[in-house]
């Protein structure tokens, strides 16, 4: 019997034991929740009113001698959270406290330095987070109508032929590498190997060759097969300016500019070459040249309308011949 009444005697204290520790538990759990819950939560401000308290700082450091007032470092919080229309976040005033304290006791230090370019930048940030985003309407319509030229019809992926012949050099690398490296094939003679690396070479120099050719004709402005000054310029002037009678001013900008490479070529500017850039022909002008400077603003003008987004009008058009008179292309 006084065993049976000390077992249930210490089943009792046991179970004391695990309420006590069970509420001490709870106890704490809602202690930490209430302290969790009385954290202080950052100051909101908009963007408007950051940017306006920045300045304020900014004013207070802008005297070299003196100290930021006491007033301002105290009204610093550590943190300011900062709204915007769509969001918001959070920016740390650590380090600027920590520099304006130091001002406090050394106005003349490398502190001043300091707050002055890290709150011109947190300043820029702030303005440029809430800008508006700018519309790019015109400037992707611009873009769209240049690459529906018929200079970029022919530019595209690559083609099944491409693919095709990109996968026989795969081949042709990979039984090469295989004769290399493997001594299964014991009876392939240095001929073999010789002619077939040399095929490789021939085929990848070829499709190479042709890459580049492609390239070149579509980068071109000038797709004819003959030299520009086989055209005397009155007739690129001549096309220039029915171009711009039926309103195609973009054209006629294309051939008034080929109307001037025309004229200084037959005059012996450079040798004649249909490959060349408009920066290509500038370059071989030296600086002294009498009319660099005329060529330089035409070619200028030409390529914000044929590769840049610029819009081709009259005045421009006009201004153009403007500058082939200029040249000695003057209309008969």
């Amino acid at each position: 019997m006084r065993c049976r009444a000390a077992g249930r005697a210490l089943a009792v204290l046991a179970l004391l034991a695990v309420l006590a520790a069970r509420g001490d538990f709870h106890h704490g759990l809602v202690r930490g929740l209430q302290v969790h819950a009385q954290a202080p939560v950052p100051p909101a401000l908009s963007v408007g009113d950051y940017i306006d308290w920045l300045d304020r700082i900014r004013a207070d450091v802008a005297d070299d001698r003196a100290a930021p007032s006491a007033a301002v470092l105290q009204s610093i919080p550590p943190v300011w959270r900062v709204e915007t229309s769509t969001s918001s976040f959070e920016v740390s005033n650590g380090w600027l406290i920590r520099d304006l304290r130091e001002l406090q006791g050394k106005p003349g230090s490398e502190a001043r330095a300091r707050v002055r370019s890290g709150v011109l930048a947190l300043r820029g940030s702030a303005a440029a987070f809430d800008a508006p985003a700018p519309d790019r309407t015109a400037a992707r319509a611009r873009a769209n109508e240049i690459l529906a030229g018929r200079e970029f019809r022919s530019v595209h992926g690559p083609t099944w032929r491409d693919r095709l012949r990109q996968r026989i050099l795969q081949i042709i690398l990979s039984v090469l590498e295989r004769l290399f490296e493997s001594s299964v094939i014991p009876t392939v003679t240095n001929v073999l190997v010789y002619v077939l690396v040399a095929i490789a070479v021939v085929v990848l120099a070829l499709w190479t060759h042709r890459s580049l050719s492609r390239t070149a004709a579509l980068e071109a402005v000038v797709l004819d097969r003959v030299a520009v000054s086989a055209r005397a310029w009155p007739s690129w002037l001549s096309d220039a300016q029915a171009a711009a009678a039926r309103g195609d001013w973009r054209d006629a900008m294309r051939l008034a500019y080929w109307c001037a490479v025309s004229s200084l070529e037959a005059r012996g500017a450079w040798r004649p070459d249909r490959a060349r850039t408009p920066r290509e022909y500038l370059r071989l002008m030296p600086p002294s040249h009498e009319h660099r400077q005329t060529l330089s603003a035409l070619t200028r003008s030409f390529e914000l309308v044929w590769y840049g987004t610029d819009r081709a009008d009259a005045q421009r058009f006009h201004e153009a011949i403007a500058y082939l008179e200029q040249l000695g292309c003057r209309a008969a």
